[in-house]
């Protein structure tokens, strides 16, 4: 599976956890009586931001490198093209 895929599906799990879980206590906390949306909703997404850092290191790293790889070979295939285009 390409990194970029694999980084985007463990953001979104890691948000969807941190919204259950955010939910999950308030439920547990003020009853199921009425449950807010917004608030949970930033929450999660502050949260699931910060725990990214340190917990998805491993795939950001290798989608990096991934994207550092494809820049590479785009910069030489860039210069291999302007070097025909001088000997001409």
């Amino acid at each position: 599976m390409k990194p970029f895929a694999v980084y985007t599906l463990l953001r979104l799990a890691l948000f969807v956890g941190c919204y259950s879980l955010i939910i999950a206590v308030y439920m547990l906390v003020n009853g199921v009586d009425h449950i807010p949306r917004f608030w949970p909703l930033l929450a999660a997404v502050v949260l699931s931001s910060i725990l990214s850092f340190p917990l998805l290191r491993g795939p950001r790293e290798q989608f990096a490198v991934r994207i550092e790889e494809r820049a590479n070979r785009a910069a030489q295939k860039f210069d291999e093209r302007k070097a025909r285009e001088d000997v001409d």
